[in-house]
């Protein structure tokens, strides 16, 4: 452990915390941001960044989880269900990984595999933003459910939950990506009478034993490096403080659509696209993404700039 203090490399820490910052304002999932960091800016090979941010994240993640457990923002039906079927997939991810070859072409293919999760997560934000806005219309035109005001009940679905939960851990396993980007939407869709509360409380207390597992097979058959993972958790644990502090007061939504925007730019530079197709697709998504998502407010009775209080409240809600 001292030999790892001794390595610890204050740039990363520093990145680390810049992310964390981000993942506790917006309760996104690390390892969207912080693999796609290391492989990028750092140079780190990429098994080597899914090793060590996964060992990161599983010191981190109970954290949080206890004070939704406290709060009792969690339906531990479906954190159950959805640990049937992620563990051992978690577990198996790694195995996954390790059967792709070695050397560079390994590498090379983790490296791809992490560019098609960050798409899918990018995508996932975007679908988010999407349903969060039709639920915000229903309410508003009174055609929603009405919820409980303490837990709402829903029926569990063991099945479409195992399978969630199996879907999610191989992709944490490879990649280090999906257990706060892609879980949760799946979640949303499966169970929309969940309240956000306790669709982040499930989700994040699920994460604690996937993300584990995943961690436990890279350290047994992977490439994790104390020193990497000591130099992440130094800058993360006081960055999600940061972050979760500020989380009331910035512009939760403003700041997932750039999140989105900076996700789909990692995924097309892992998945080696050129610079001219990627500085086409990236001109393109700022020049219709805007217009398409105020055509989308307008279809659901929504002006397109709220102002005053409703825009402080929409923000709050991640619109």
């Amino acid at each position: 452990m001292l030999d790892a203090l001794e390595h610890v490399d204050p740039l990363l820490t520093l990145a680390a915390f810049g992310v964390a910052v981000v993942v506790g304002l917006t309760g996104m999932g690390g390892g969207a941001l912080m693999t796609p960091v290391l492989v990028l800016l750092f140079g780190i090979p990429p098994l080597s960044a899914v090793s060590s941010d996964l060992a990161a994240s599983a010191v981190m993640k109970p954290v949080g989880s206890f004070v939704h457990l406290r709060r009792g923002t969690v339906n531990l039906a479906l954190v159950r269900w959805l640990c049937v079927g992620s563990i051992p997939s978690a577990f198996a991810g790694v195995l996954v990984a390790r059967s792709l070859g070695s050397g560079a072409r390994m590498q090379h293919t983790i490296q791809v595999a992490l560019g098609v999760a960050l798409v899918i997560a990018a995508s996932g934000l975007a679908g988010r933003a999407y349903l969060r806005l039709v639920e915000r219309a229903r309410r508003r035109d009174g055609s929603a459910t009405s919820l409980p005001q303490d837990r709402p009940e829903v029926a569990v679905r063991p099945l479409p939950t195992m399978a969630i939960g199996a879907v999610g851990g191989l992709v944490v396993g490879m990649t280090s990506v999906g257990s706060g980007s892609l879980i949760i939407i799946f979640l949303m869709l499966l169970y929309p009478s969940l309240k956000a509360s306790q669709l982040v409380g499930t989700d994040l207390v699920q994460a604690v034993p996937l993300v584990a597992s995943a961690a436990l097979g890279h350290v047994f058959f992977g490439d994790l490096h104390l020193g990497l993972t000591v130099s992440l958790l130094i800058g993360s644990v006081p960055g999600v403080w940061v972050g979760a502090q500020l989380s009331a007061r910035a512009p939760g939504g403003l700041v997932r659509r750039a999140l989105a925007f900076v996700l789909l730019a990692s995924a097309l530079k892992l998945l080696d696209v050129s610079t001219p197709v990627t500085g086409v697709v990236l001109l393109v998504t700022l020049l219709v993404g805007p217009v398409a998502w105020m055509g989308l407010r307008r279809r659901n009775g929504f002006a397109a700039r709220p102002s005053g209080q409703r825009a402080r409240q929409e923000q709050a809600a991640g619109a």
